[in-house]
């Protein structure tokens, strides 16, 4: 097992991927669900009935019999693939992050075992994390996640993206599943604080010339860019 420093005020790169490179989501109902549980799962409250107590009071509402919410990390950044997703968070309560990640990693394995009649974890192993420990490094993670990532999933694959960037970027901002547009389009999000949009960027301008020089140089295919992307990174 390997733990990495973190402390109440770290930032951290969270990932967790399916079992065996399956996909994690199946269709786009349960994509939604997933961005419905970044919203429910984030929360020192824990209800096994949340979707039955939620329905039909909109995608995010809380019932009145709730306690008020207290959410166990702040969610900078994020973006669901197809099996596999990243997250940008920081600790803001002792362990947050990992009850969090627990929560939402049980959530979605008992979920998808009895909608699919299958058994065992969706996921392979526990979730691998990097504690980010310079800014330098959150201006590259913020892009990384939900531009490098979002931009594989572009018709025609990665490279045909960084060629066509301007097309590619308009694109990627229609993408639902990521918190690119709560950065650039300034979309209004009960999941997201974007704590580093002021920062770390002092506009959504700034964001995305960071994005595209570092997309255009190719700089997210460095192999120092392998740690921060955990490519190599064991699960903890």
């Amino acid at each position: 097992m390997r733990v990495e420093p973190r402390a109440v005020g770290s930032y951290v790169h969270a990932l967790k991927r399916g079992a065996r490179g399956l996909p994690i989501t199946k269709d786009t109902s349960e994509q939604w669900r997933f961005v419905r549980l970044l919203f429910y799962m984030n929360d020192v409250y824990s209800n096994d009935d949340w979707e039955r107590e939620t329905n039909g009071i909109g995608m995010f509402g809380r019932p009145d019999s709730w306690p008020e919410r207290n959410p166990l990390v702040k969610i900078l950044a994020w973006t669901l693939m197809q099996n596999h997703f990243h997250l940008l968070l920081k600790e803001i309560k002792d362990r947050g992050i990992s009850k969090f990640m627990q929560k939402l990693g049980n959530s979605m394995s008992t979920y998808a075992n009895l909608k699919h009649k299958e058994k065992g974890s969706l996921f392979q192993g526990a979730y691998k994390s990097r504690t980010v420990m310079e800014d330098r490094y959150l201006r590259y993670l913020a892009p990384y996640i939900m531009v490098k990532n979002v931009f594989e999933l572009y018709p025609g694959g990665y490279k045909r993206a960084v060629a066509e960037f301007d097309r590619a970027w308009q694109w990627a901002l229609t993408y639902s599943y990521s918190s690119l547009a709560d950065y650039v389009n300034n979309r209004e999000s009960p999941i997201t604080d974007n704590d580093i949009l002021g920062e770390i960027f002092s506009s959504p301008r700034e964001f995305r010339t960071c994005a595209r020089d570092m997309v255009l140089s190719r700089r997210f295919e460095d192999e120092s860019f392998a740690s921060l992307a955990m490519d190599n990174i064991p699960s903890i």
